[in-house]
C-alpha cells in the first residue's frame, strides 16, 4: 500500500507533467480555479476532496504514465469514473486522481449487437449511442452514473430481468494493471481476471473499456413514478407481494418513501416499469392505478429516457449515504411500516434530510440467480431483492450521525422476518444451483467492512489473484482485498 502524498514534495506536480508532456493528459491543480474545482466535484458533496492534483487522461498509455509515476513516487492515488459513489473511493485529498471523464466514446457493431464503451463513459452515453441502432443492454437506474463503478461492482437495471446483471452482459475488458501492462480480459484471454473484475473489478486496475452485449430495443416503454399517501401502504403492498409469481422479467418497480419537495410532506412512491406497450402495461399494473394515486406520471417513453426518469431525485447537490440490504417476498406490513416509521423518524427530524429516500427495489432476480455465485466474483445472486437506503443532508457536522443512522437502519431490519440478511451475517437467499449469496449488494457497501461480507467464498480466491495481478496492494481504494500468496499443498 502507497502511502505517501505530493504534500512534501513541492516539485510533483512538475515532474508529472514533464512525464506526461508528449501526451493529451490535462493534468489540473487548484491554482487552476474552476476548472480544478469541477474536476474534484463528486455527487455527493461529502466525498469532495482536495486532491493535490488531477490528471485526465485520454487513453490507455497516458493511465500507464501515470502509474508509473505513482509507483516511482510512493504516491497516494484513486481513480474517478462517474464520481457517483458515496463511498468516498474516488477521492483522495492531497493525492492524485486518474480522471477517466475525457474518455467517454461509445461504439455499437450492429451486425454483431456489441457495444463498446470507454471507462469514462456515463449510461446516459450508452443509451444515447445504442438506441440508434435499436439496441439497449442491462445498464443503471440512473442515467448520470459512470459505467465504471457501476458494471465493476456487478449492475442491476430495468432489463435485469429479462437479461440478468450488467456483469452477466459483459463481454470483455481492456484494463491497465498496477504494473502498467496493458491486458484485454474475457472468458478466453486471462480468464481468471475476467472472473475478478466482475464484481471486484476495482480492486485489480483502471479499466479502460468495456464491451457489452447489446439486445434489441426498438419499442418505447411503459413507466413513470406514482405517488400515494402513506395510508394506501397495505393496499401497495398487497400488490407487490404478487409480484414475484405475477411478473415475466419484463417488468419492475422501484418503491418506498420520501418527503419530496415542494411540501416535504411523506410520501409512498412506485417507480413503475413495463418493457412493452400502453395497454400490457395499464393492466400488469392495474391494482395500483386503481388505488387513484395523488400523481401519476407514468407513460410510454422511449428507452433512452427511461433511465433519465430517477434523476432529479439523484441530482449533484447535497451530501449523500448509501447503505444497503436485501429483502424477499412476501413482506409482512408490521416490518415494513416499522422500517418506514425508523426512516421517517430519522428524517423528518432534521429540515436538510427531507429528501432522503428509503427505497425496495422489486427488479427480478430470475435471470440473475441463473448463475452460480462462484461463475465470477460476485456473490450477491439470491432469491431476494436489494433495500436501500440512500440519506440526502446539507450539514457537514451531520456526517456522523448520518453515516451510523444509514448502518443501523439497514442491519437492524436484519433482524426482522422477510429481510435477508441477518444479524451474524448468513443469510437465507439462495440462486438456482443452491449456493447462498451475501445479501449485500457491494456497490451500496462501504469500502470498510470485510471482503467475506461482500464475496463470501470468492474472497479466498480474489487475494489470490491480487498476489498474482497487484502483489503490491496499489488498488486498494475499494472493498479491502489484499493480496495474499497461494500456499502449495505439500
Amino acid at each position: 500500500m502507497f502511502i505517501f502524498t505530493l504534500g512534501g514534495a513541492p516539485d510533483m506536480d512538475a515532474l508529472l507533467r514533464n512525464r506526461l508532456v508528449t501526451t493529451k493528459a490535462e493534468v489540473l491543480v487548484p491554482a487552476d480555479g474552476e476548472r480544478y474545482e469541477e474536476a474534484i466535484g463528486r455527487w455527493s458533496e461529502h466525498c469532495v476532496k482536495k486532491a493535490k492534483c488531477v490528471v485526465k487522461v485520454t487513453c490507455a498509455d497516458e493511465i500507464t504514465k501515470t502509474l508509473s509515476f505513482i509507483r516511482d513516487h510512493r504516491l497516494g492515488f484513486v481513480v474517478r469514473g462517474g464520481g457517483h459513489s458515496t463511498s468516498g473511493s474516488s477521492s483522495i485529498a492531497n493525492g492524485i486522481v486518474i480522471d477517466l471523464s475525457l474518455m467517454r466514446g461509445v461504439t455499437v457493431d450492429p451486425a454483431l449487437k456489441t457495444i463498446r464503451v470507454e471507462g469514462g463513459a456515463l449510461w446516459s452515453d450508452v443509451d444515447t449511442e445504442a438506441a440508434k441502432y435499436n439496441l439497449a443492454t442491462v445498464g443503471g437506474t440512473v442515467n448520470h452514473t459512470g459505467v465504471g463503478g457501476l458494471t465493476l461492482g456487478g449492475g442491476y437495471g430495468f432489463l435485469t430481468g429479462k437479461y440478468g446483471l450488467t456483469i452477466d452482459n459483459l463481454l470483455s475488458v481492456d484494463i491497465v494493471l498496477a504494473s502498467g501492462d496493458q491486458l484485454t480480459a474475457s472468458e478466453t484471454q486471462n480468464p481468471d481476471l475476467f472472473w475478478a473484475i466482475r464484481g471486484a473489478g476495482q480492486n485489480f486496475g483502471v479499466v479502460t473499456s468495456f464491451t457489452f452485449r447489446g439486445f434489441d430495443q426498438p419499442n418505447p416503454v411503459y413507466a413513470g413514478t406514482l405517488l400515494f399517501p402513506l395510508d394506501k401502504l397495505p393496499q401497495v403492498l398487497a400488490f407487490i407481494n404478487t409480484f414475484h409469481a405475477s411478473n415475466d422479467g419484463n417488468q419492475a418497480i422501484l418503491w418506498g418513501v420520501s418527503c419530496p419537495p415542494p411540501a416535504h410532506a411523506p410520501l409512498l412512491l412506485t417507480h413503475i416499469f413495463h418493457n412493452g406497450t400502453l395497454e400490457e402495461g395499464t393492466a400488469f399494473f392495474a391494482p395500483l392505478l386503481a388505488l387513484e394515486p395523488l400523481a401519476n406520471f407514468a407513460t410510454m417513453v422511449p428507452y433512452p429516457t427511461l433511465n433519465s426518469l430517477l434523476n432529479h431525485a439523484s441530482g449533484f447537490e447535497g451530501r449523500k449515504q448509501f447503505a444497503g440490504s436485501a429483502f424477499k417476498l412476501p413482506l409482512a406490513l408490521p416490518l415494513v411500516q416499522t422500517l418506514i416509521d425508523r426512516f421517517l423518524g430519522f428524517v423528518t427530524q432534521f429540515p436538510d434530510t427531507k429528501e432522503s429516500l428509503l427505497l425496495f427495489e422489486t427488479i427480478p432476480y430470475k435471470e440473475v440467480v441463473k448463475v452460480s455465485n462462484d461463475a465470477m466474483a460476485f456473490s450477491n445472486r439470491g432469491e431476494y431483492y436489494n433495500l436501500a437506503v440512500m440519506i440526502k443532508w446539507k450539514e457537514a457536522e451531520r456526517d456522523a450521525d448520518v453515516r451510523k443512522f444509514a448502518r443501523e437502519l439497514v442491519s437492524g431490519a436484519g433482524l426482522a422476518e422477510g429481510v435477508v440478511r441477518q444479524k451474524d451475517g448468513e443469510v437465507n437467499g439462495t440462486n438456482a444451483e443452491g449456493v447462498e449469496g451475501v445479501g449485500m449488494y457491494g456497490n451500496y457497501a462501504n469500502t470498510d467492512i470485510p471482503a467475506s461480507d461482500i464475496y463470501g467464498n470468492n474472497a479466498k480466491k480474489l487475494e489470490e489473484l491480487k498476489q498474482k495481478y497487484d502483489p503490491g496492494n496499489l488498488f486498494d481504494r475499494g472493498t479491502k482485498l489484499v493480496a495474499k500468496p497461494v500456499v502449495p499443498m505439500n
